[in-house]
């Protein structure tokens, strides 16, 4: 065995040249390759050493190195020409070296290169042009798990058996009849191999001296690790894409799931711990065992997931020394490489699961805690049978930070369904339970919540007012959750509150506007507006009248179908949205058939993607002529018709009301003198309608009511003063109007007081009572109950 000798720095020549051109460094192999000693150059210009008429090189500013040949001078006179390799130097200027006397070209039986051949590190093999193995180094044979003396003469898909292989053979014949090397890719288990790796193959040509093909040299490069790393980055990018998609728990914990299967396991099962009731979180500490187990989702590469001891939805209980309870109570992951003592007491315990873990041979598994903010929220556990090999510690790590990722989403989307249901039960809470039944309008209604942005603010009403009109209202807060529920539910309260002073739906939606503004104020926006915003549509139905007063603030409008048709959008002015303060709102007032359908909705039924608002008015009128002949039925048919399959993504709300009249024959009406000796007269000709209408058992209250307010409008409002009485089969109405704008109002009268008591006794004889302004002064009005309820 020949001796390794130190490094001979004799056989390159040396020297360093700084930035001013000046040779501050030469080495013995330069003195051996120009003859010039250290002493006698260093200090000199490096342009000293070049021969007469030879021109110094000028290197390129952006390149770090320079080659190229010289003429030098030799000590002796001789001119040399000499090939340079010079270095870029980090502080300025260059290294300029070259051998002194570089080897020849090795033999064809230099044992160096059967060296190079046989025990290259580089796992090597040559096949010829029959693709047939010429010959292979160590470090193919101990890949391939075969002696290269064994499989020389064999075809490369034939030595390895896989499909695999017959690619590569395909790729190496491909490079032999182009001439031009190719690389591939591959992940298997090869024959000398306990486990699967990923494989780098670089296939080239060879040729002769004149180009002719000779066969192709086919080189392996385990790259696994690096694979691996790729691999891994690549289920974290798709995992951060496709977990999270929504805010549905088991949706979420299904992408989790199938993020698993097949890259990293064979079998996956995600099991949540239920939430804690009423809202409250889960416990920061480890769970105890034994635990009970919700499925959340599970994945398998088979269909169906035969593997699956639980359905989806159903709940299990797993002891202590079960994998799931493990894991969680230990607060970390835990990887059963084999079955264990406690994988053997467990499958014992559970005969199903032992059943199924035998059936498909299940050799490993990884359960993984599904914690977020500190708490544990469930675990999901990962098994092999088809992939032979272990988890190993990267496959813990991938499968941590996934399950991290999903953890959190996980949190999430309980988080927002806690929100939801309890924006949900406040608000309905807030809207009405059952719609008040009067004689005016026939009435259907529909709220869904949105599909995944949460519960918003729209709500819908219907308000009885005096002299048997009603009032509609449909609105729409601004945004989403409690706090557009809260703030829905203030807005209603005020609407009826405003309602029961008979204000005009323009005057209405004026003092809306100015509550909206003071509720931005108290949302912390003082001194702005428009943090709080709503749009609203109100109308008033007369069933006497048969007209319709509407004013809207910044909503659709809504739409009318008149008996026979056509269906077509009311032209209510716009307005602004409430909240914006201090511009004017604008009413209409239209004559409206008997029977004719009011739609009043919010945006969510007619806004889409799909279409715009126009094609959404048109479908819904469509929709609305098509099934008018029930409300109920119309309802269904539009929500059905407009909205997706799953779900809206904005609230919607929804009233239908068909209009009813009251005939003249149920309305009665009297000019009254203002004369308080003609009181009695009136009071007969009531008597004799109340007769003619069949309601003698109403006379004696209707009696002492009529003339309480007839003499009051006598004695305090200004003339013309009008009687009316409206009838239906439940209720009298008996209202007197004057042209003065005065409201009255209750007082209690002394012992000794001549009057004061009329008011008092109304009060005390019907049903209720109140007051509403006019455009041409005040009417004072109250309701008789004919049946008893």
């Amino acid at each position: 065995m020949s001796p390794v000798h130190p490094l001979d720095e004799t056989t390159t020549a040396r020297a360093v040249i700084d930035s001013n051109g000046t040779l501050v460094r030469w080495n013995e192999g330069a003195r051996r390759l120009l003859g010039h000693a250290p002493a006698e150059v260093e200090g000199s210009p490096a342009t000293d050493l070049l021969a007469p008429g030879a021109t110094a090189p000028d290197p390129d500013p952006a390149q770090d190195r320079w080659t190229g040949t010289l003429a030098l001078r030799h000590r002796d006179g001789r001119v040399l020409t000499v090939w340079l390799l010079a270095h870029r130097e980090p502080a300025g200027g260059w290294l300029v070296l070259t051998p002194v006397a570089p080897p020849g070209p090795p033999a064809p039986d230099d044992p160096l290169t059967r060296a190079v051949l046989a025990q290259s590190p580089c796992a090597t093999a040559v096949y010829d042009t029959r693709m047939r193995l010429y010959g292979a180094n160590d470090a193919m044979s101990a890949v391939l798990g075969l002696p290269e003396a064994r499989v020389r003469g064999l075809r490369l898909s034939e030595i390895g058996g896989k499909r695999e292989s017959e690619q590569l053979e395909a790729a190496a014949r491909a490079v032999l009849l182009s001439g031009e090397g190719r690389d591939m890719e591959t992940y298997l288990r090869t024959g000398g191999e306990d486990r699967a790796h990923a494989w780098l193959a670089r296939i080239a040509p060879l040729t002769d001296d004149e180009g002719r093909a000779l066969g192709v040299c086919v080189t392996a490069h385990d790259f696994t690790e690096h694979y691996m790393a790729r691999k891994r980055l690549q289920i974290v990018n798709e995992a951060s894409v496709r977990i999270g998609s929504t805010l549905d728990v088991t949706r979420t914990a299904q992408e989790l799931a199938d993020a698993f299967v097949p890259v990293l396991a064979d079998f996956v099962s995600v099991d949540l711990l239920d939430p804690p009731e009423h809202g409250a979180e889960h416990l920061v500490e480890p769970p105890t065992a034994p635990l009970t187990l919700r499925r959340a989702a599970h994945r398998s590469v088979n269909p169906g997931s035969p593997e699956a001891v639980v359905a989806p939805g159903d709940i299990d209980v797993y002891p202590a020394l079960s994998p799931h309870a493990d894991s969680l109570i230990a607060g970390r992951t835990t990887v059963a490489p084999d079955t264990s003592a406690s994988m053997d007491d467990w499958l014992g315990w559970d005969g199903p699961r032992a059943d199924r873990v035998a059936r498909y041979g299940i050799h490993t598994t990884m359960s993984v805690p599904i914690r977020a903010r500190g708490q544990t929220l469930g675990v999901a556990v990962l098994s092999r049978y088809r992939r032979l090999d272990p988890f190993t510690s990267e496959d813990v790590l991938l499968a941590e930070e996934v399950t991290a990722r999903a953890a959190v989403c996980i949190d999430n989307a309980r988080r927002f369904s806690r929100e939801r249901e309890t924006a949900l039960a406040l608000q309905r809470s807030l809207l009405p339970q059952s719609l008040a039944r009067t004689a005016a309008v026939e009435v259907a209604s529909r709220y869904l919540p949105a599909a995944r942005a949460g519960v918003g603010g729209d709500w819908f009403d219907v308000i009885p007012l005096s002299g048997m009109r009603v009032a509609m209202v449909v609105g729409d807060v601004v945004g989403h959750g409690i706090q557009a529920s809260a703030t829905m539910g203030r807005l209603r309260t005020a609407v009826r509150t405003l309602a029961d002073i008979d204000l005009a739906p323009d005057e209405l939606l004026t003092h809306l506007d100015d509550l909206v503004v003071r509720l931005s104020v108290e949302a912390g926006a003082e001194g702005t507006t428009g943090e709080v915003g709503a749009t609203c549509l109100y109308a008033v139905y007369d069933p006497v009248s048969r007209r319709c007063a509407l004013a809207r603030a910044g909503h659709p409008p809504p739409v009318m179908l008149p008996p026979g048709g056509p269906a077509r959008k009311i032209e209510v002015p716009a307005g602004p949205p409430l909240g914006l303060g201090g511009l004017p709102f604008e009413g209409v007032e239209l004559d409206v058939p008997e029977g004719t359908v009011l739609a009043l909705f919010t945006d969510g039924l007619i806004e889409s993607r799909e279409r715009d608002i126009d094609a959404g008015h048109q479908v819904l009128s469509d929709t609305l002529e098509e099934h008018a002949d029930s409300l109920e039925g119309a309802c269904h048919a539009i929500l059905g018709t407009l909205l997706p399959v799953g779900g809206a993504p904005d609230d919607v709300a929804l009233l239908l009301a068909r209009t009813r009249g009251l005939p003249a024959s149920q309305v009665a009406t009297w000019a009254i003198p203002a004369d308080p000796s003609l009181v009695a007269p009136i009071r007969k000709q009531v008597v004799g309608q109340l007769d003619d209408w069949g309601l003698s058992e109403a006379t004696f209250t209707t009696e002492l009511v009529v003339s309480e307010l007839v003499t009051n409008a006598i004695r305090y409002g200004e003339p013309p003063i009008r009687l009316r009485l409206i009838h239906d089969t439940t209720t009298l109405i008996c209202e007197v109007s004057d042209s003065s704008h005065t409201a009255p109002h209750l007082r209690r009268a002394r012992i000794f007081d001549e009057g004061g008591r009329g008011l008092l006794l109304v009060a005390q004889l019907t049903q209720r009572w109140g007051s509403r302004h006019t455009s041409d002064g005040k009417t004072i009005w109250a309701e008789l109950t004919l049946v008893e309820e």
